[in-house]
């Protein structure tokens, strides 16, 4: 089973219908020097039409991801193998690289329509590693799984880092490694975002996400994918790479979604941070 790392590359950016169009014409203007972009399949896979064909015009054109909003990972419900399989459809169709989910939850006999924490417990680690490992013998590869935002943990017995990584390795899953919800959760949880990012499975790292969040109150943040990313989680991105390496990193933008310009200013910045990352290793080495 094939793995999913280095199969994109640089800074990508989340690509959203209300923007297709106006993306589109941005391109023709001064084609943007985006690595990679990614897409929820619950919302491309029965679009036809105009939008359709947009959509084809830049599968045709450029590298692509599935990032999954609903397959509903730590459910107790039937694993959606209906779903899996549609996506698997979709990516051939598209030849899109691979797929990719939270490890969490969003239905219980029908769907919640929010991402729900699962329990840290060594029971879940065995359910949920187990629906993982379904879904990757249908897709015939392996998936990334994401590190979550979350506001409450129910049933406790672990950490969130050890949870995470005993899902992963029982799994034999690839990680997308969300940033932004590293530093979310160290804000409302009080731990130290660096010794969480030290812990990561760094050899299973298949890309990143980096996103804006909403500051409730200071020791409150909600993952909003809604603003402009701070300092803090640039500089945390920054460590991730001095930590590992660089490794592809993908701009989340799903609300108050501003100019097209603005959003390749901030792809920008992250491919400015990769730049000097190689700049310093080149010196160290020459």
């Amino acid at each position: 089973m094939g793995t999913t790392q280095n199969l994109v590359h640089g800074a990508g950016l989340g690509l959203r219908r209300s923007f297709l169009s106006a993306y589109l014409e941005r391109i023709v203007e001064a084609p943007p020097t985006v690595g990679f972009y990614e897409v929820a399949p619950e919302n491309w896979i029965t679009i036809g039409g105009k939008l359709g064909k947009q959509f084809r015009a830049m599968t045709e054109r450029f590298d692509f991801v599935c990032h999954g909003l609903s397959l509903s990972i730590g459910s107790t419900d039937p694993l959606d193998e209906d779903f899996v399989r549609a996506v698997k459809q979709f990516m051939r169709d598209h030849q899109i690289k691979f797929y990719s989910e939270h490890l969490s939850y969003c239905s219980k006999e029908g769907h919640l329509y929010d991402l729900m924490p699962i329990p840290f417990t060594a029971e879940a680690v065995s359910h949920v590693a187990a629906r993982i490992q379904r879904v990757q013998d249908i897709l015939e590869q392996k998936i990334a799984i994401e590190n979550v935002s979350y506001y409450a943990a129910p049933g406790q017995e672990m950490a969130e880092i050890d949870f995470f990584n005993a899902v992963v390795a029982e799994a034999d899953c690839d990680v997308l490694i969300d940033i932004n919800n590293i530093y979310v959760n160290s804000v409302n949880h009080g731990y130290d975002a660096e010794t969480f990012l030290k812990a990561m499975p760094a050899h299973r790292i298949a890309y990143a996400h980096i996103a804006g969040h909403y500051v409730e109150a200071e020791d409150f943040l909600v993952d909003t994918h809604g603003a402009e990313i701070v300092d803090p989680v640039w500089k945390l991105l920054g460590k991730a790479y001095e930590l590992y390496g660089v490794f592809p990193t993908l701009l989340e933008r799903d609300f108050n979604i501003p100019a097209i310009d603005e959003l390749l200013r901030e792809v920008s910045t992250i491919k400015a941070i990769q730049q000097a990352w190689y700049q310093h290793h080149a010196q160290q080495s020459a």
